[in-house]
């Protein structure tokens, strides 16, 4: 058994102990991690389309959701908030989603992933997701990720 489908079968149970942690903690910890993600995509204006709006994200099988919206400061995070648009799904289309082993289109169209609300801002972050260059992730992350979903994907 290779390492990311042990890292599965091992991590899935822990999964939905990530709702323990603190608010306070996950906003710490995603703020600092979208800023070096999206260090370039933010200095090129790429997330501007939420600014002054709210995204919600809510991996729904885990009970995780988060409010995002851009700000001169970066991308910064809420439990709640006046919502524009909430793409909604489990934890398993959204690991496909960000690991490319699943086209975003067939997620949306067969409903594993939903838009709720501002459809149009909905598909324009889907769309900007899309087109971020996983080259520009650091190497570990990216190999881990499509390592991830392509065990998730067997």
């Amino acid at each position: 058994m290779n390492w990311a489908r042990l890292a599965l079968r091992l991590g899935e149970p822990l999964l939905p102990l990530g709702r323990r942690v603190p608010f306070a903690v996950q906003k710490l910890v995603l703020e600092k991690a979208l800023a070096r993600i999206f260090a370039r995509p933010l200095q090129d204006g790429a997330f501007d389309l939420l600014e002054g709006r709210w995204l919600r994200l809510e991996i729904s099988d885990l009970g995780l959701a988060w409010c995002l919206t851009r700000t001169p400061g970066g991308l910064r995070l809420a439990r709640r908030a006046p919502v524009d648009v909430c793409i909604r799904g489990n934890w398993r289309e959204f690991l496909l989603l960000a690991s490319r082993q699943e086209d975003p289109d067939t997620l949306f169209f067969r409903r594993r992933l939903v838009i709720e609300g501002d459809t149009d801002l909905g598909l324009a972050v889907k769309n900007l997701l899309d087109s971020l260059d996983p080259e520009e992730l650091p190497p570990q992350l990216w190999r881990a990720m499509q390592e991830l979903g392509a065990a998730l994907r067997q």
